[in-house]
């Protein structure tokens, strides 16, 4: 029986039932959900008997999991590229399928659910390293979303659909999401629904998806001579304006999304790759 939650540690309550809905569907992001709730616990209440007692037991079953993981072959809890590549590419898709079901003014509670989920996702994410602005632009509006369309829902009313405008630049949020986490879905189960792999929706207003443009041609360049040695590529001033270490996440990004069969983002992201070297 797991232990009860201290009432200093409440806030990370939220983090743990996320984890608890991702326990069979992927034990990865259901391993970093609990770990930033770790993280989040000890800057709570790091002092008081029952928070370290709670805590601790965590860590000790955060280490089970990851030897398990780790025996699994699961690079995502060894190696940080690897495992925020992995759970940025689930964020952003469970964020994106909510988006395009608000947009199709398909309003029920699995979308309120997804646009909640996602917001916290977003939190877990930190753990890693700071959001970027695109990031931190879909966790408000998801937040922002949820809270909406949950108060129509409770109200009878028709929720707006698509991008909110001035009224969303405008919104301070607080404890706005309150209840939202622990409300039932239309299905009765407990989980967050998981959007398709072939999904190809818009994102909010606020925040436009780069486009990606296409690879270069080939410059008509003569081949090397075949009996010579060729010298290998000086670092030139060109180089460096190559972001290697973002050309490396965008590949990790893009073999995360081939585990899950989404096609299209792995051919994005390794154009943007591909782009960015070729360009250099």
């Amino acid at each position: 029986m797991a232990a009860a939650l201290p009432p200093t540690l409440k806030q990370i309550n939220s983090y743990l039932k996320l984890a608890k809905e991702y326990d069979k569907r992927d034990p990865t992001v259901a391993y970093f959900c609990r770990m930033y709730a770790v993280h989040k616990g000890i800057k709570l209440d790091s002092k008081s008997p029952e928070a370290k007692k709670f805590l601790f037991g965590m860590m000790d079953n955060l280490e089970n999991v990851k030897k398990e993981l780790t025996g699994q072959g699961d690079e995502s809890v060894t190696n940080d590229i690897v495992g925020q590549a992995h759970l940025e590419n689930i964020t952003v898709n469970l964020f994106t399928w909510a988006d395009g079901e608000d947009r199709k003014a398909n309003f029920n509670k699995n979308v309120v659910k997804a646009f909640y989920s996602s917001s916290l996702l977003y939190d877990v994410l930190t753990q890693f390293s700071e959001l970027s602005e695109e990031c931190s632009m879909q966790q408000r509006y998801a937040k922002w979303k949820a809270t909406e369309i949950h108060k129509c829902l409770q109200r009878g009313e028709t929720p707006v659909p698509g991008p909110a405008g001035s009224e969303f630049e405008g919104t301070e949020f607080g404890a706005t999401t309150s209840g939202i986490g622990s409300m039932q879905l239309n299905d009765g189960s407990a989980n967050t629904p998981y959007p398709p792999a072939n999904m190809d929706q818009p994102g909010p207003s606020g925040y436009t998806p780069e486009p990606v443009p296409a690879p270069r041609k080939p410059s008509n360049q003569a081949p090397p001579p075949s009996s010579g040695y060729v010298a290998p590529a000086q670092a030139s001033v060109e180089n460096s304006h190559v972001d290697f270490q973002e050309c490396s996440k965008l590949c990790k990004y893009a073999m995360s999304a081939l585990d899950y069969e989404d096609v299209d983002t792995a051919v994005a992201n390794l154009t943007k790759a591909l782009n960015m070297l070729q360009n250099r």
